[in-house]
């Protein structure tokens, strides 16, 4: 039985503003670089201040002084002062982006770690193609608030408050004709705001489901073409991005619908201070710079009214991915480290105990194992017998703790599971399953998987313990080869094989087996068998059994039928039982 839906698992979360603030701890590691880079974002921000003011005496100096002199230094001083701008602005963008760089790499780093330490159950509700989707799309929206989003607020203040301040110093009347527009584009940042927020959540939604979707395909893309069904897939995929052009195409309005209210006000402002300056001009009571300098000022002011309106806007649609992103770091998993985990007592015997072990899968649903007790010696091998849906594969799940039992308990050397650490327990148990999983690396980096730090003549003798030996040699690169993704460039035998040498060089004390040989054709299967016979040798095994050549390797059967043992003893002696459930699916 598939595992069901974890009730444990939160629903997605409103977009909040509040997210953001949890990045904070993030920058501290880097407040210096942060607070140096805002000094010169100040340095930047006061050049481009002193620009107009400047420009007014050099127009004055043209059309009022008619001063040749005066006009070379003043224009040699406007050299100086983009000079100190420039150097400014590359000291500050360096700083901030190579800091944004590191921080939202940790963000990934931390996320990434969060995810894969999750019980299997959470990702049996969540495609894998959506969780990258928010490893890389809602990580960029942030790294994009981070390293733009900061450093323009920051400017753009900077410039709204220094260029109030010196419009006033100019002309206050005309000051206060440039500011009656700032509650216009105020109140039209916080409407236009929300709708953004909304539909970039809504947007970002869409392309981690149409991410997933794909991912889904191309994981499965022998299935896929098999089957003739890439019309389909092409369709299905092509749906979900006509819903993700149809939402974003919507935000793509509200968000022109905003920028030009707030550009038709603006510049409305900017002819409104025309007209009043260009009458204090013919009526003497100002230069044409010094109008000029103040139209500067005033664009200034007007730029940074629109620019914190549109970074408004920004803020929105990053509180959401921000709010996504933090979503899937509180999420808890379901199956816990033990607070003090105990050790276990070497060397592991590998002795498994179930004490009327009980486990469903959600609380409304029937129990999948209903009071199993079994006790397996060390080094004995129990084949588990039944028909699907039996709970065969639920019961070896409990035991390296993928799921926790609802009752009872299991005991791995007399010590509760429960009260031992992930590594410890995990450690002293090797899985080989019935379809093996293979990385996109070398086949020494699969076969290494197991123990990272192998030598190469360790890595040599599990692969010769696994019969792979023969096939790796024959290959071009050797060990060296690289088998693609999921192994693809391997028969299943060969996948099959190197999958139990990565057991052997791990050398558990418990090995649970599901089936390894069901799949494959009678040469490869040949292979198998001898690999797993060595594996099996002096190792307490669970094995999930089909066929009758595993059986037979048993010493002993158990019967498993709706979740509990009906049967147990040996092959013949079961066989033996005529009207016992083991005789009938052997007879089928």
């Amino acid at each position: 039985m598939a595992p069901a839906t974890d009730p444990s698992t939160p629903r997605a979360a409103r977009p909040s503003p509040r997210a953001l603030a949890r990045l904070l701890p993030l920058l501290r590691p880097y407040r210096a670089r942060l607070a140096v880079a805002f000094v010169f974002l100040v340095v930047a921000a006061a050049a481009g201040l002193v620009f107009p003011g400047v420009l007014r005496y050099l127009l004055d100096a043209a059309f009022e002084q008619r001063d040749a002199e005066a006009l070379d230094r003043i224009a040699l001083g406007l050299l100086g002062v983009f000079a100190v701008q420039a150097l400014a602005n590359y000291v500050q963008v360096f700083l901030l982006s190579s800091s944004v760089e590191r921080i939202v790499a940790t963000l990934r780093e931390r996320t990434f770690a969060h995810l894969i330490r999750l019980s299997p159950a959470f990702f049996t509700d969540r495609r894998t193609g959506e969780l990258t989707s928010r490893l890389s799309s809602d990580l960029a929206l942030l790294q994009s608030l981070l390293s733009t989003w900061v450093s323009e607020l920051s400017r753009q203040v900077l410039f709204l408050v220094g260029g109030v301040i010196m419009l006033f110093v100019s002309n206050p009347t005309l000051t206060l004709t440039t500011l009656a527009v700032v509650p216009i584009v105020v109140g039209a940042a916080l409407t236009f705001g929300r709708a953004l927020r909304k539909a970039s959540t809504t947007v970002q939604d869409r392309v981690a489901e149409a991410m997933g979707t794909a991912d889904e395909a191309f994981g499965a893309i022998r299935t896929v073409q098999s089957f003739t069904r890439e019309a389909h897939e092409t369709e299905r995929f092509a749906h979900l991005l006509r819903d993700l052009v149809e939402v974003a195409v919507s935000r793509a309005q509200t968000r022109a619908l905003f920028f030009s209210v707030v550009g038709f006000v603006a510049f409305g402002a900017v002819v409104a201070v025309l007209w009043q300056g260009g009458q204090q001009v013919l009526d003497g009571g100002l230069t044409a710079g010094t109008l000029v300098a103040f139209l500067f000022y005033a664009l200034f002011v007007a730029a940074a009214v629109g620019s914190l309106a549109t970074l408004f806007g920004n803020f929105q649609e990053a509180a959401g991915a921000a709010t996504r992103v933090f979503e899937l770091l509180d999420t808890e998993p379901t199956v816990q480290e033990p607070a003090h985990p105990v050790s276990l007592p070497r060397p592991v015997r590998g002795a498994v105990t179930f004490e009327d072990v009980r486990f469903r899968y959600q609380p409304d649903y029937p129990e999948s194992v209903r009071g199993i007790s079994l006790d397996l010696a060390p080094g004995e091998v129990v084949a588990l017998v039944g028909r699907s849906g039996a709970g065969k594969t639920t019961l070896a799940g409990l035991l390296p703790r993928f799921w926790d039992v609802s009752g009872g308990r299991i005991t791995l050397d007399g010590v509760d599971i429960r009260e031992l650490s992930f590594e410890t327990l995990r450690g002293a148990i090797g899985i080989v399953p019935q379809e093996p999983v293979l990385f996109s690396g070398s086949i020494r980096d699969n076969i290494a998987y197991a123990r990272p730090d192998a030598s190469d003549d360790d890595v040599r003798r599990a692969a010769s313990a696994a019969h792979a030996l023969e096939f790796i040699e024959r290959l071009p690169d050797g060990f060296a080869t690289r088998v693609g993704e999921r192994g693809v460039k391997l028969s299943g035998g060969q996948r099959q094989r190197i999958a139990i040498a990565r057991v052997f060089l791990k050398d558990p004390a418990v090995v649970i087996l599901d089936e390894a040989t069901s799949s494959l054709d009678t040469e490869s299967e040949r292979y198998v068998e001898q690999a797993l016979e060595e594996l099996l040798e002096g190792r307490t095994t669970l094995l999930i059994a089909h066929r009758l050549s595993t059986v037979r390797r048993a010493d002993r059967v158990v019967v498993l039928d709706e979740g509990r043992v009906v049967e147990e003893g040996s092959h013949e002696v079961l066989l033996a039982q005529q009207d016992g459930l083991y005789a009938r699916l052997h007879s089928l």
